[in-house]
């Protein structure tokens, strides 16, 4: 249990740099660790810590966090913790990560959201920082792309916010690894996506749709079919995109019809923005 471990100590227990290809089960590339609040999804607004990983094959256009899709033998992560911000190599063992998110809290422990880059790049990190975390909860952003690692670790997920990724809004994905499951084709995107959603339906879970304002509303069509076939009790959040890496925001026009395409297949859908951005929050 976290609680138990000699935090002055454990402040020292920083990680040695690794790279990608050196990663262990239980270490993963840590970008950085701070307190906030829930922007996004099902737990909008709640206080938690989040743990950000480096390292995602994706390229969504409209990504407000490129700088997490490489990883660096010499990348850092910064920890904001409550006594002053700093800097440590970025691989960290699921051990150290656990003493980083304690070193983050300005009070009682909080939820700790593990997003990215892709957390699912690291599934064995995550089963290895579940146990160390005592009675905190567990949050799992992620892209929903990969299914047999996804499978492996939302048994010990207390929420998993899924992204329901339109294939046309992505790049040329670019793997971190040779072979490492990314989805490529149409088909292969689809399967990914309804693998997923069939791992957390019926489990305290949501799916996150960003709407971007260059699109039409049948272009989300099928993913709202995906979603009434394999899990029609989760709840949809629309995102309208930020103008970020020139993906226009969407007008209300085109959110209000995108969202009367998920109330008439029955889905319980809401509109959410990034609240965090609104507020100028991290």
């Amino acid at each position: 249990m976290l609680c138990c471990f000699d935090r002055q100590a454990a402040q020292h227990a920083v990680p040695k740099a690794i790279a990608p290809s050196r990663m262990t089960s239980h270490i993963a590339p840590v970008m950085e660790v701070f307190a906030s609040i829930q922007g996004e999804g099902a737990y909008v607004g709640e206080p938690q810590v989040f743990l950000r990983l480096y390292g995602c094959p994706l390229r969504c256009r409209w990504c407000d966090t490129p700088k997490s899709w490489l990883v660096a033998p010499e990348a850092t992560a910064r920890i904001d913790a409550k006594d002053g911000t700093r800097r440590a190599p970025a691989g960290a063992s699921a051990f150290e990560a656990a003493i980083w998110v304690a070193q983050c809290e300005r009070g009682a422990p909080r939820t700790v959201s593990v997003t990215g880059g892709e957390p699912l790049m690291w599934p064995d990190f995550l089963v290895a920082l579940k146990s160390l975390l005592g009675r905190r909860r567990l949050h799992l952003e992620t892209a929903g792309a990969h299914p047999q690692a996804l499978a492996r670790v939302v048994d010990v997920c207390d929420h998993v916010s899924l992204d329901l990724k339109p294939d046309f809004d992505m790049e040329e994905p670019v793997p971190l690894w040779p072979n490492d499951g990314t989805p490529r084709t149409r088909e292969e995107w689809s399967a990914a996506r309804r693998g997923c959603l069939a791992l957390v339906a019926d489990r305290d879970a949501c799916a996150k749709l960003v709407v971007a304002g260059d699109r039409a509303p049948e272009d989300y069509a099928y993913l709202f079919d995906e979603v009434e076939h394999c899990a029609p009790r989760l709840p949809v959040y629309l995102t309208p995109a930020s103008p970020v890496g020139g993906t226009p925001a969407p007008t209300r026009a085109l959110v209000d019809e995108v969202a009367e395409m998920a109330r008439d297949r029955d889905l319980l859908v809401r509109v959410v923005p990034q609240v965090h951005r609104l507020m100028r929050w991290p």
